[in-house]
């Protein structure tokens, strides 16, 4: 797992950012070129030392802020430190100071990561609010970059501002910043810094902008008063740093959501924002309902993450994926000699998810038998192993999640009435895309984003033709199809724009006129359109739960998987 780390250190190096790696025990794993360059050491000479033995005074200040933290408090730390060198030449140096975790949860090391910003601390130093040279100069820095007045108008506004927040400065300048950003910005750094009091101090804050298009973007910020020449404070200069990227690498270390990753500006999802809150802060059973990729297993991470459960584990348990013989005994587990080949006692998801939550995805297939016992857990929070004669106490949340109407299957009597009410406490409806097509534009964005973050490309653009198909497809597979297609887009496109011609073909056909279908690219001949057609048919019929289509279909499920994939049928 840390050699995946280390190779961070090489990417690191393009950007001209100094990665050191470190063991759990503090010992140093690598050091790359460019933190070797900014400190001073070479990577012979420090690799398998302990850090604290080699930088604690040099780039700690004297004192290891890990080491002096108990395990469930350590976080990413962020700071600035001046150091100085051999040739007692003072460096200005951003820190930034990450745990990193197993795929257990536990710590497994530390990552440090440095950026010179000497060069750019020293073009500060001599600006001026009128300094048109040095303005030329800002415009063409990898950071962005605006001015204010003391009103809060912005005066400038250079070209990574303009990428990062998607606003261009002929819209801005002129403007007050308060009317475009957001609350967060105003609140964490235009109402803090307080130049028009005279205030020379500088500020550094991790918050959150509003974008062109309306989402919410994680930033660092570094506010810094400007001065005429007669010393005299006339306005602020605010760097602005994009966070995406860390926040979408601590997620992906710690498997953490939060609210940047469930987007929209639909009424219906307003609504769903809203109630996160009031329901994480409770233990309430919750049940989830929405067609198959709209997000169901994102917002039980969501609300698992903002609960007082976050520090514990989030299992999940899918009712549909394993054989109803091997649910029991997945579930709650099982005493030794209870079957054939039981030869030790084997605890069951719930007993794993004990002081956390546990999510139960597709519980409408819950077999009959199994709902009795969910019952009983919801009811007396134990149950019995299977095999065992005694009850075994658990404290869990449970969340649960659904495509099919539980209500008619209560009306079937393929569903407990009485596990319905226990489950139906809370409810969440997540709208199919189709239903908050508004929200597409912004959704694009984002997961554009993303996806081109985490392959480490340049953020793509896309075409009107494009884009024109993307906004008036009717997406069945939801929010879960829509990435699958941008990722396909990104992975194809060799320049800077996607155009129709990079995304799958299944796409591309379905946009073309009814009237001249012309021949389906995906498949062999009008038998298979047909079929296709079928198996999108029975999935609707049955919201997608493909176990019912399969059925229907009078085939087995791994064929209808199969087919599936064949068609690219978003599962």
């Amino acid at each position: 797992m840390l050699l995946q780390y280390e190779q961070i250190g090489e990417i690191f190096d393009c950007l001209s950012l100094g990665v050191i790696i470190l063991s759990k025990d503090r010992k140093i794993l690598s050091i790359n070129r460019s933190a070797e360059q900014l400190t001073g050491f070479p990577a012979s000479g420090t690799v398998g030392l302990y850090c604290y033995n080699v930088f604690l005074d040099y780039l700690c200040g004297g004192r290891c802020k890990f080491l002096e933290s108990e395990d469930e408090i350590r976080q990413t730390l962020v700071s600035d430190i001046a150091v100085t060198d051999r040739q007692n030449k003072t460096t200005s140096i951003t820190k930034i100071e990450s745990p990193l975790y197993g795929q257990d949860g536990e710590m497994i090391g530390c990552m440090e990561v440095f950026q010179d910003h000497s060069a750019f601390r020293e073009l500060i130093k001599r600006i001026r609010f009128d300094d048109l040279r040095l303005k030329l100069i800002l415009d063409n820095l990898d950071i962005g970059i605006l001015t204010l007045d003391r009103g809060n108008h912005v005066t400038f506004f250079n070209t990574k501002a303009e990428q990062i927040t998607g606003f261009s400065r002929t819209e801005l300048l002129g403007k007050s910043c308060k009317s475009f950003f957001g609350p967060w910005f105003c609140e964490d750094v235009l109402d803090q810094c307080g130049y028009p009091n005279g205030n020379s101090e500088h500020l550094t804050a991790e918050t959150r902008l509003i974008t062109e298009q309306g989402q919410p973007l994680p930033v660092r910020v570094t506010y810094l008063p400007l001065k005429n020449e007669s010393d005299m404070i006339v306005g602020g200069l605010t760097t602005i740093t994009d966070l995406s990227l860390k926040y979408h690498f601590d997620s992906a270390i710690k498997d953490r959501y939060t609210f940047y990753d469930m987007i929209g500006r639909h009424p219906d999802m307003q609504k769903i924002f809203d109630m996160i809150p009031m329901v994480a802060a409770t233990d309430t059973t919750t049940l989830i309902e929405g067609p198959t990729g709209t997000g169901k297993d994102l917002l039980a991470k969501i609300i698992h993450n903002a609960s007082q459960r976050a520090e514990h584990k989030l299992v999940k348990v899918n009712c549909a994926s394993l054989p109803d013989t091997l649910l029991e005994s997945e579930m709650f587990g099982y005493v030794r000699g209870a079957f054939t080949g039981a030869d030790r006692d084997k605890p069951g998801r719930f007993q794993e998810a004990e002081g956390g939550t546990i999510f139960l995805d597709e519980i409408g297939d819950l077999p009959l038998p199994l709902q009795a016992k969910l019952l009983r857990v919801i009811e007396d929070r134990e149950f019995y192993p299977l095999g065992s004669r005694k009850t075994t106490g658990v404290d869990v949340r449970i969340i649960s999640a659904t495509n099919q109407d539980l209500h008619q299957l209560v009306k079937e009597r393929r569903f407990r009435q009485d596990l319905f009410y226990r489950l139906n406490v809370m409810r969440i409806a997540l709208p199919p895309l189709k239903d908050r097509k508004s929200d597409l534009p912004l959704l694009i964005s984002h997961i554009l984003q993303k996806i081109c973050t985490a392959m480490d490309v340049p953020v793509k653009k896309i075409s009107k033709p494009a884009m024109h198909i993307l906004l008036n497809y009717d997406y069945p597979g939801n929010v879960r199809e829509l990435e699958n297609i941008l990722e396909h887009a990104v992975i194809i496109c060799r320049g800077d724009t996607i155009e129709k011609d990079h995304f799958p073909r299944a796409l591309t056909a379905a946009e073309a006129p009814a009237e001249s279908p012309g021949p389906d690219p995906d498949t062999s001949g009008p038998g298979d359109r047909s079929e296709r057609v079928k198996i999108m048919n029975a999935l609707a019929q049955c919201r997608w739960n493909k176990t019912r289509a399969a059925k229907i279909l009078n085939i087995d499920r791994s064929t209808l998987w199969r087919k599936m994939k064949k068609y690219e049928i978003a599962s």
